[in-house]
């Protein structure tokens, strides 16, 4: 992969060629099929990116099977510097990196930077928990016995990454699997590629063995289904929504192959008399609208006492109203657009919904005219529980926010959900606190905070989203398997 030029006025001139990368060589579209990534600020035409042919997979296949025998017989501390390069690689270029998350996610570019922090923190932190994946020895059962239990990489790992991250996803991904002594077969989302094309050439340079990383896109359900259909894939990781969640467990069932799942949300916010409003307001509009809202763990469904209610609205309402929106370039911009027209389209509709079915409409509520798929930043108050928006993702710049009256009422209603991803609640009462960390169902919850995702701590969710955790140690485990040896 060619290096981009030095920053210059002209943020297109270091987005980088769109290619493949397969056994350690960078592959061009050729007579590939390939499809274009576009500006979501502006439409126009970032590049072409090519999709892999069913050759492109076999050998991705074959290259993810040769090199887990040479990754996994490296020494962790080999291991461990390698990706520890590849993260101080990914901050000497994170400005170009970043800019080409921006242009393609349309994400605020200090917003990317955060972003581009936070996934080298991830790789480096992976580089060092590689080298405590430890076993144990159990006590005798007989003179001259030895009985112990060891961990050892489950094999070469099919992963697969959305759009609304395209730093934070890979890093994850990639970091995991190869720490653990897996290979990996990636396939990032195809509205996003550069930032994860990137990526992978700092592991390049890191000095990763060929073949131990391979990127591909294509058609992501005729991807997905050839190399899950593998018998060389012993591992899946899968972010993204529901339905194709429960898809790929289907196909990932055949093999037996491991699945580690983290799937949509609906995130619960409950706000109680004795919060300090203010703090919270500025917490919860920031957090709500980054990335336009669409973050799998973003607070959507905000449930106030009805003593802090009204000021509550006008407080959000008015913070909403102050948000700057542009393209993400602009040091200046505080939302972007979303990523296509499509999703645009799905947060209009949900919208509609919520206010024909008796939503009093506060804020926002319509599409902003001009280039770009850009919509208003939304806050309804009053929603019917009928509404489409109260029981669907949104996963948009919406939030919602009703009124409650009681603890038992209030944890019933964050609670009614299928989903269990993420859960945040705001309160001064510490018995409160207690309580609230035994009853909301969810796999990540913030207390007075929304920050509930740094490298050590597990990330996922229950119910319908998802199993297992990415991060922490919990998820160098995933891609390891526990072998047990008795010896007499």
């Amino acid at each position: 992969m060619a290096q981009a030029e030095p920053l210059s006025t002209n943020p297109l001139a270091h987005y980088p060629e769109l290619q493949l990368f397969i056994a350690g060589e960078w592959v061009s579209k050729g007579d590939r099929k390939s499809q274009e990534v576009l500006n979501p600020a502006t439409g126009e035409v970032l590049g072409e990116l090519p999709h892999a042919t069913q050759a492109d997979l076999d050998r991705a296949l074959a290259a993810a099977e040769k090199g887990f025998r040479i990754w996994r017989d490296k020494l962790p501390e080999e291991r461990s510097a390698v990706l520890r390069k590849a993260a101080s690689l990914m901050r000497e270029r994170g400005e170009q990196i970043s800019t080409a998350a921006t242009l393609e996610s349309g994400k605020p570019i200090m917003q990317s930077r955060m972003e581009l922090k936070m996934s080298s923190d991830v790789l480096e932190w992976y580089a060092e928990e590689g080298r405590r994946a430890y076993g144990r020895v159990l006590t005798q059962r007989q003179p001259g016995s030895r009985m112990y239990v060891v961990k050892e990489p489950v094999g070469p790992v099919a992963a697969f990454a959305p759009w609304n991250f395209p730093q934070g996803n890979p890093a994850r991904k990639m970091g995991a699997s190869l720490a653990a002594g897996c290979s990996c077969v990636f396939k990032p989302a195809e509205e996003t590629p550069a930032a994860a094309l990137l990526m992978a050439k700092c592991m390049q340079d890191a000095g990763l063995p060929d073949g131990v990383l391979s990127v591909v896109f294509g058609v992501p359900h005729v991807i997905s289904t050839y190399l899950l259909s593998s018998p060389i894939i012993r591992k899946m990781s899968f972010t993204g929504s529901v339905p194709v969640g429960k898809a790929l467990m289907k196909l990932a069932a055949d093999n037996m192959i491991r699945t580690t799942m983290e799937l949509g949300g609906h995130a619960p916010v409950l706000v109680f008399e004795d919060a300090d409003v203010e703090k919270t307001l500025d917490m919860a509009v920031a957090a709500k609208f980054r990335n336009a809202g669409q973050v799998c763990v973003s607070p959507t469904r905000f449930f106030v006492h009805e003593s802090i209610h009204a000021a509550f609205v006008a407080g959000f309402t008015e913070r909403v109203e102050k948000i700057t929106i542009g393209n993400g370039l602009d040091e200046n911009t505080q939302m972007g657009p979303l990523i296509h027209a499509r999703r645009r389209d799905a947060i209009s509709a949900l919208v509609d919904d919520a206010v024909a079915k008796g939503a009093t409409l506060n804020t926002g509520g319509s599409a902003i005219d001009g280039p770009g798929n850009f919509y208003k930043p939304t806050l309804l108050s009053d929603v019917p529980l009928n509404t489409r928006i109260m029981n669907e993702e949104p996963f948009g710049p919406v939030a919602m926010i009703n009124s409650f009256t009681d603890f038992e009422e209030v944890m019933k209603e964050a609670n009614r959900l299928p989903f269990g991803l993420a859960a945040y609640a705001f309160t001064e009462n510490s018995r409160r606190v207690n309580q609230l960390g035994e009853q909301l169902e969810a796999g990540m919850i913030g207390i007075n905070s929304f920050g509930i995702s740094v490298p050590e701590s597990p990330f996922g969710g229950i119910k319908e989203s998802g199993h297992g955790s990415e991060e922490g140690i919990e998820g160098l485990d995933a891609c390891m398997v526990t072998k047990f040896i008795s010896e007499v």
